[in-house]
């Protein structure tokens, strides 16, 4: 797939995923306390690519992210350097309470190894049938480019559409009169 094509890949019908994140439930597991992952996935920061989500103690970094309402994923970037950027990123549709001790006794719902091109904002095109019904999202980024100890994150965005799904929130009960 070509960078063209997978440009118009993301504008048909789908849209930045960023206004359904739930951001009270978003947590980052290993992120470094000066740069952490709000300034990969917020709108403004992750456009400044003089910030960075980071890895604190070893390379791996263990994201959950939580959704305000259904969506189907179709694709993700995530942008870094070349050679501290993600290599090994696994994807886990609705897991949740994942830790660095229980990551791997789970299946992910896909796997990407990034290329350079990736890492440049060449978005990664999904297992579209693992990720229709999506409440959250855990991204385990496994390693590095370069083997390094630190990873380091430009941008994370994810691309999809929401499942059109009733409110239950919103309905109001009825008064019999």
């Amino acid at each position: 797939m070509s960078v063209a094509e997978s440009a118009t890949a993301i504008q048909r019908g789908l849209v930045d995923l960023l206004d359904f994140i739930d951001w009270s439930g978003v947590e980052c597991l290993n992120q470094s306390s000066s740069h952490s992952l709000a300034n990969a996935l917020k709108q403004g920061y992750r456009e400044d690519e003089g910030l960075n989500l980071e890895s604190d103690a070893d390379e791996q970094l263990l994201i959950y992210i939580p959704f305000n309402q259904v969506i189907k994923l179709h694709s993700i970037v995530i942008k870094g350097s070349e050679e501290e950027g993600p290599k090994t990123v696994k994807l886990f549709a609705n897991r949740e309470h994942m830790g660095f001790s229980n990551v791997n006794d789970f299946p992910p719902s896909d796997t990407a190894v990034l290329s350079p091109d990736n890492l440049k904002g060449k978005p990664v095109v999904l297992k579209y049938v693992k990720f229709q019904n999506v409440r959250s999202l855990t991204i385990f980024i496994e390693d590095n480019q370069s083997g390094s100890e630190v990873t380091k994150v430009q941008k994370i965005a994810l691309y999809g559409s929401t499942v059109e799904t009733t409110d239950m929130k919103g309905l109001k009960k009825i008064e019999e009169h």
